[in-house]
């Protein structure tokens, strides 16, 4: 989806993550028929995280010369994003639960609810890319799309830590890749970036803490 944004002018990519109480939890996996979304029809998944590995140390942007956020995306940048694409479940069954699944997010809990939008890009996309994959993969789910009890947050909470506490060098890097990703691919030069590393955690610490699951998913519109 990313590498076509530039002629669609009002796309936005939307990743969404909230805390859902156990009893709907409960509903919403009897309704699924699954823990989590995950499409891997599309592409070779295996073949693809393998080049993403061998290619992940390096900068698929080319950096700016003349505006602090004039990145330029290489042709990897490309690749990757269509490999996202390709991993994402456009399927009927899937755009229903997601319907499900929004009508029980908070609306006013600030702790138990984030959202990023980016226009022409995928917040999730930019963050996995700034992670690198075997990070990305310790995250619950599916590149960005879970749904889980009270019981399955609380054992995810350490190894998506892993994933998003970052501090120091590892931190500004990741920040980098993520502005690198909005402006070369997207066009979303003002897009926080702390936000989209602090923000999920905050919600997944908070439905440990008060017992619910949680939910992720990606959203097009």
């Amino acid at each position: 989806m990313e590498e076509q944004k530039g002629s669609e002018m009002s796309v936005t990519g939307v990743w969404i993550v909230g805390a859902v109480s156990e009893q709907e939890v409960r509903s919403l996996l009897s309704a699924s028929g699954r823990n989590s979304a995950s499409a891997t029809g599309h592409c070779d998944v295996a073949g693809e995280l393998a080049w993403w590995r061998s290619t992940a140390q390096s900068s698929m942007f080319t950096p700016p010369t003349s505006s602090p956020g004039d990145w330029s995306a290489a042709e990897d940048a490309f690749r990757l994003s269509a490999f996202f694409d390709a991993c994402y479940d456009d399927s009927e069954h899937a755009e229903r639960l997601r319907d499900m699944v929004m009508d029980q997010f908070p609306c006013d809990v600030e702790e138990g609810l984030f959202a990023a939008t980016a226009r022409k890009a995928g917040p999730f996309s930019a963050l996995a890319y700034a992670l690198g994959p075997d990070a990305t993969l310790r995250l619950p789910g599916w590149f960005g799309e879970f749904l889980l009890n009270a019981e399955q947050v609380r054992a995810h909470l350490p190894t998506v830590e892993k994933s998003l506490v970052l501090t120091g060098t590892a931190r500004r890097d990741a920040i980098e890749r993520i502005n690198a990703w909005m402006t070369g691919l997207g066009d979303d030069p003002a897009h926080d970036a702390d936000e989209l590393l602090d923000g999920p955690l905050r919600v997944l610490r908070h439905a440990a803490l008060t017992g619910q699951g949680a939910a992720g998913q990606v959203r097009w519109y």
